[in-house]
């Protein structure tokens, strides 16, 4: 491995703690508070800082996405994924949490194909059936104990993935600000409506950290970007999976939590499912669109924690690739 490539693997493995870390807070705040409580308000501490990072695109243009309904499709997509998943992280183990989140790149493999066009060959979907039994093992569904965490949790996975299958869809001919913006808006909205009904009064030190959740989410988003581009994919991808060992050891050391033989076992089998579909897509000739490795970073919340692909598109101003198409379209 080359230099840069351990500078990657160092970044990524850097930038997963810190989201663990910024998971922990949410669990600690889900002691109190609401999911949708804790969304509006870090996304409401968000829009200050992408503020910032959206005056970087200065081009002259409106904010009507060239394809309406994928962008509605994602941005209800980031909305669930956000409530979902920060509900999950309150209700379960961090853990066990991490294991059913960790499905994510099975299921975009399998969205891939009717959006992308993509072709899943006997090798990829023997690792996403074997992945998905491996969810079976942790959710262990002839026990009693099953509950709206785990609900959220598969929730989330999916919602997350589909998102992402879109992103990769509509990617290149989108402006980056719109696909920042609209799950954004969409969240503060949603979260905002709701909540008068959940409101519990809060303390100088629950803005604070809400305002934690919103600097990690973007902090961990800036190195997942500068680990993309100092290493190959197949080398960052695989860091995402060092979430579990921090999630068992925060859980562990801050809530009590312990972890079971069915969720280590189901885990790892996701994992393995998941690194051997990270391998092959990273194989010539195996995959067109590499759906799993273009997907970077985490699933979006609609908070600072974007799509990592995303957010570089913002900070590269659009990337050469997009001028042309923004031209065409009649300078949006």
């Amino acid at each position: 491995m080359g230099g840069s490539n351990i500078r990657g693997a160092l970044l990524g493995l850097l930038a997963m703690a810190i989201f663990a870390t910024h998971d922990v807070v949410v669990k600690t705040l889900g002691g109190t508070f609401t999911a949708f409580q804790i969304l509006f308000f870090a996304a409401l501490l968000s829009f200050p800082i992408m503020t910032l990072i959206l005056l970087n695109d200065r081009r002259e243009a409106h904010l009507r996405p060239i394809h309406p309904w994928w962008v509605l499709l994602r941005t209800c997509c980031a909305v669930v994924t956000g409530a979902s998943a920060f509900y999950a992280f309150s209700e379960l183990p961090l853990a066990q949490t991490y294991s059913i989140l960790f499905a994510t790149p099975l299921l975009i493999t399998v969205l891939a194909i009717p959006v992308l066009g993509e072709r899943v060959g006997i090798h990829r979907w023997a690792a996403v059936v074997v992945g998905l039994l491996g969810v079976i093992v942790v959710l262990r569904p002839t026990e009693a104990d099953l509950g709206p965490g785990h609900l959220a949790a598969l929730t989330a996975a999916v919602s997350s993935a589909t998102a992402s299958v879109v992103v990769r869809k509509i990617g290149s001919e989108e402006r980056s600000v719109v696909l920042l913006l609209y799950p954004m808006m969409a969240n503060f909205l949603t979260m905002g409506a709701i909540l008068p009904f959940v409101y519990v009064p809060m303390q100088i030190t629950d803005f604070g950290l809400m305002g934690v959740i919103a600097l990690f989410g973007l902090t961990a988003s800036f190195l997942t970007i500068l680990a993309y581009r100092s290493a190959e994919a197949v080398i960052v991808a695989p860091m995402q999976y060092s979430q579990i060992l921090w999630a068992t050891g925060y859980g562990w050391f801050l809530f009590g939590e312990t972890v079971d033989l069915a969720t280590v076992t189901g885990a790892a089998i996701i994992i393995a499912s998941g690194l051997y579909i990270v391998f092959r897509e990273g194989r010539r000739n195996v995959s067109e669109n590499r759906p799993v490795l273009h997907t970077r970073g985490r699933g979006e919340t609609g908070t600072t924690a974007p799509r990592a692909s995303v957010l570089q598109r913002v900070l590269s101003r659009e990337g050469a690739r997009s001028k042309p198409l923004a031209n065409a379209a009649g300078n949006r």
